[in-house]
């Protein structure tokens, strides 16, 4: 899934960092050495929160319009956008097996002529999950 939400970086205290948030996504929060560190790591951060929520069956937060946001004066904003597809496909490199029947000559002649059987599959389901752009 894709989504939008707006992120607020904060310079902390000493300045040397910036504090950031998703404000619709409770508890989602980082630091950062620079604004482009920063965004980079509060989207890691959202989709991660976000891949969680997916996987239990949370409700996803609908993103508040940026005016409705309680930002600090000090307080720069930016639109963050999440793919959990794309994130799962970086993330979860681990490997499932599944089971598949095939016919006894499907598989006789795909073994004969050096066919990888898995990754024929997952091409396969890639093409029709037209999830190529996520990896």
């Amino acid at each position: 899934m894709k989504y939008t939400y707006t992120a607020v970086f904060t310079p902390t205290e000493d300045g040397q960092e910036l504090y950031c948030r998703v404000p619709d996504l409770p508890g989602c929060v980082t630091t950062g050495d620079n604004l482009d560190d920063a965004i980079e790591m509060i989207t890691d951060a959202a989709s991660g929160w976000l891949v969680v929520a997916e996987d239990e069956g949370n409700e996803i937060p609908v993103a508040t319009p940026q005016h409705m946001l309680d930002i600090p004066e000090n307080a720069t904003c930016s639109i963050i956008r999440v793919d959990t597809l794309a994130y799962r496909a970086a993330t979860d490199t681990r490997a499932v097996r599944k089971n598949v029947s095939l016919p006894a000559w499907m598989a006789t002649l795909a073994e004969k002529r050096g066919v990888n059987c898995s990754q024929v599959l997952q091409d396969g389901l890639m093409q029709m999950l037209n999830a190529s752009q996520a990896r």
